[in-house]
């Protein structure tokens, strides 16, 4: 055979030979006569193809149990391979014919190297100096008796070729069964609901040092792995690997320092930067190859070694969404497709699989378990920290294929482990979820609406941030409540990050980093921004408390953990950005569909009233702490639960001394409500009376508080539907910052509104929030929806519909006092 070369890979034994020819990448086409199959580049990519189609196959059917992605990710290839599709010859010869093998693992190797690249890139090494001696005596303590088991494994199969160094053997099987994958435990966490609690953040920890401790002894593996090797050489390599992280910590560091500091902040890094960074990478993991470790070794220490801050972040924005959407799926597939299951014939290998998964969970178990009762953890937190600590992903991958390559593990171990390592991370989030449920009842608390709290107590706001462009708004919007010495506001900052799998996401929770400090991510960016930009608000604006938080979820359930954060917090409102955001020529454009989705469900589930905030500048540039910036707000009545609670917002902000309040009251004309009333014989029921008769009190009171303040305007305005009603709306030229409506819960038969639903976009805002909050209504103010927390009693009433705006008369005369002494100041000024 011309221009063909025999090569015989390692996954192949030594007796079969495989004739590959180079020249054969790209095909002339069929009409050429050319089989596609034939040609390396028309196989690969028929191969990627299946193996992205079947891991995102198992991903949908494994995504109502919870389960990692790694492990749909690893039966996709299991699937593809000798187990399933692969028993068939003709399959097997077709689509993954042993000559391709080459091209694919290279692929996959390839971004295996720059994954733990961008691993070693994100790890802070401050965090596990600060990680304290809790989290390392665990991890060490959870170690030790796994790799007990893990020596018994080795020594009980001794399915190992004679040339093979004992104490290699024991130590690859070792580090399978007691390390814990750091990745997949933090995705795992932030399923459960577990990440911001004291037991997420001390489990990520935990498994970020045996992370450490892993590659540490994977190292150890690897230089006592060579066949035929003398102890000079393993010496040899071990001192080799030494100089090497010696001389990336001592000389490539300062050097990628010195790049930074030439680059001027804020300035973007160029291309040459990026290229000069991203091939240090690949001389990085040929020295480590050469020198007899392995490729990825070379590459995670060169990412250790790069400084955190914007360089880190520009890399990771360039790729990781290639690497690990697509070439790290390449790589778990490859080791599914090495999976043979079937060799695991007879009842002794399953036998050992059932003995050994046990053995080792209970090994974890009992380790941390000990460890966690000296340092005075509940037992049934310990427990559920040891099974946490069972949780197997890329590190346990990597050392099964390394060992596979190096001929310490064959092929019968090397799918024995792969089962375990599928089966003890398969059953961990169903167990922690049957035995442990980390929220506890909650004390009920009685102000969960605007309405229901004290004007001279402390105002408790959530406010949710999706990203800094939210910020100056919200802040302006914080302090327009005016807070002061009687009233101050603690303000609860609630920083949404999706949920997405990847490691940058997954590091912003618990790297609680010194201030002050680089950024690890884009992600940690924006919060150390957020962050800034409220403490910034903290300092200048006296009686104000902010307290950041973070939260990483997925959007299908963000809504929950608000909902928790809220409840934990006892706050009266939420305060939360529409999905929309408006462009430079004034159209209203949607950011992120998912968005409308949380805002949905956070309003059929809050415990206190929610406010959805259309941003359009509410005066971002100007301060009110400034003599000169001031607010023009309105509050447009229509009657209802969410219209008080609107008009309660409304009063709070009208006691500051620089906002302008304008109360638009609508009402149906007489003779609209002599129809109404003719058409209605039968009495509403009594929640609707009792409901009327509190917009009567509301109105009434607002008036008295109007009649002591020239600042404030009331406007009764009749109108017979809802085109009078626009016009009404429109003709208020004077607002220019702030409209606050109700979102008008079970009114969209008023007559008021008629004709209005039928143009809905949005009906989460209601028909009087869509219509403000449309890009057909030209206005530059912004617009704040109210929606009224109503408890519902076990007969159905609701508990809060009887209260009024205030609890009692010392309430509403504090009130007047405070808009008399308001307007006495702006007298004197």
């Amino acid at each position: 055979m011309e221009n063909t070369t025999m090569i015989a890979p390692s996954n192949v034994s030594d007796s079969k030979l495989i004739c590959y020819t180079p020249t054969m990448t790209t095909t002339n086409g069929v009409w050429q006569g050319d089989n596609p199959l034939d040609f390396s580049i028309p196989i690969f990519i028929l191969q990627l193809t299946l193996i992205v189609f079947a891991t995102r196959l198992f991903v949908f059917i494994l995504k109502p149990f919870h389960q990692p992605r790694v492990i749909a990710e690893i039966l996709g290839g299991l699937f593809l391979g000798p187990s399933v599709l692969g028993k068939h010859e003709t399959f097997a010869k077709v689509v993954f014919p042993l000559k391709s093998a080459m091209v694919l693992e290279t692929m996959a190797n390839i971004g295996l190297i720059y994954f733990l690249f961008l691993i070693g890139l994100e790890m802070d090494m401050s965090i596990v100096k600060r990680t304290g001696k809790k989290a390392l005596f665990i991890a060490v303590a959870g170690m030790i008796l796994p790799f007990i088991v893990g020596i018994g494994v080795a020594v009980a199969l001794n399915d190992k070729d004679a040339s093979v160094n004992d104490v290699s053997y024991i130590l690859y099987l070792g580090i399978v069964l007691s390390v814990t994958s750091f990745p997949v435990l933090a995705r795992m966490l932030a399923e459960l609901k577990l990440i911001n609690t004291e037991l997420g953040k001390l489990a990520v920890s935990t498994s970020l040092i045996n992370d450490m401790c892993a590659w540490v002894l994977l190292a150890l593996a690897i230089a006592l792995s060579e066949q035929n090797s003398t102890t000079l050489a393993s010496v040899w390599l071990v001192l080799s690997n030494i100089i090497f992280v010696g001389f990336c910590f001592f000389v490539v560091r300062p050097s990628v320092t010195w790049l930074i500091k030439k680059t001027p902040e804020g300035k973007p890094f160029s291309e040459f930067q990026i290229c000069v960074v991203l091939v240090g990478v690949m001389v990085s993991a040929l020295i480590t190859d050469v020198i007899g470790t392995h490729s990825i070794f070379g590459a995670f220490v060169y990412g250790l070694v790069i400084p955190n801050g914007p360089l880190g972040a520009a890399i990771i924005e360039k790729l990781e969404d290639f690497v690990s959407g697509l070439l790290i799926p390449l790589f778990y597939a490859i080791s599914g497709l090495k999976t043979n299951i079937t060799l695991t014939h007879g009842g002794r290998s399953w036998a050992f699989i059932f003995t050994v998964v046990p053995l080792a969970c209970f090994g974890k178990i009992l380790g941390t378990l000990i460890m966690s009762i000296l340092f005075d953890i509940p037992t049934r937190d310990g427990v559920v920290l040891g099974l946490l600590m069972n949780t197997k992903g890329l590190i346990e991958i990597i050392v099964l294929n390394i060992g596979r390559e190096q001929k310490v593990l064959g092929d019968e171990i090397f799918s024995v482990m792969i089962l375990v390592t599928i089966i003890m991370t398969a059953i961990i989030s169903p167990i922690v979820t049957l035995i442990y449920k980390p929220r506890k009842r909650l004390i009920p608390y009685r102000k969960r609406t605007m309405q229901s709290s004290r004007v001279d107590a402390e105002l408790r706001v959530l406010v949710c941030i999706h990203a800094p462009r939210n910020v100056p708004t919200i802040i302006n919007l914080l302090e327009a409540k005016y807070p002061n010495k009687r009233s101050p506001i603690c303000a609860y900052v609630l920083h949404l990050v999706e949920l997405t799998g990847r490691a940058s996401a997954m590091l912003v929770v618990h790297a609680t980093r010194q201030s002050g400090g680089p950024a690890l991510n884009k992600t940690q960016a924006q919060t150390e921004h957020i962050v800034t930009a409220f403490r910034n608000f903290e300092e200048h604006v006296n009686y104000v408390t902010v307290q950041p938080m973070t939260v990483v979820s997925p959007y299908t359930t963000m809504h929950e953990d608000i909902c928790n954060a809220a409840e934990e917090k006892r706050v009266a409102t939420i305060i939360i950005p529409f999905h929309k955001q408006q462009t430079v020529d004034g159209d209203m454009l949607e950011t992120n569909p998912a968005l409308r989705m949380v805002n949905h469900n956070l309003l059929q589930t809050s415990p206190c009233s929610v406010g959805i905030l259309v941003d359009r500048g509410l005066n971002g540039s100007n301060r009110l702490t400034s003599n000169q910036a001031s607010h023009q707000v309105a509050v447009l009545f229509f009657g209802g639960s969410d219209d008080r609670e609107a008009l309660s917002f409304g009063w709070r902000m009208s006691r500051h001394p620089r906002v302008n309040l304008t109360v638009m009251h609508f009402i149906p004309r007489k003779d609209e409500t002599q129809t109404l009333n003719s058409d209605d014989d039968q009495p509403d029921d009594q929640r609707s009376l009792i409901s009327n008769k509190l917009d009567e009190e509301c109105i009434n009171e607002m008036k008295m508080i109007v009649a002591s303040d020239d600042s404030m305007t009331y406007i009764e305005r009749a109108v017979s539907n809802g085109e009078e009603t626009v016009a009404a709306i429109r003709g208020m030229n004077n607002v220019d910052d702030l409209f606050i409506v109700g979102r008008g819960q079970g009114n969209t038969s008023s007559p008021l509104t008629e004709g209005l639903t039928d143009w809905s976009e949005c009906p989460e805002l209601g028909v009087i929030g869509d219509l403000l909050a449309s890009s057909d209504f030209e206005t530059t103010a912004s617009v704040l929806v109210m929606h009224q927390y109503v408890g519902q009693g076990p007969d159905g009433e609701d508990i809060f519909v009887g209260e009024r705006p205030w609890h009692s008369s010392d309430d509403f005369n504090n009130l007047r006092q405070q808009h008399r002494g308001r307007y006495t100041q702006q007298q004197c000024q």
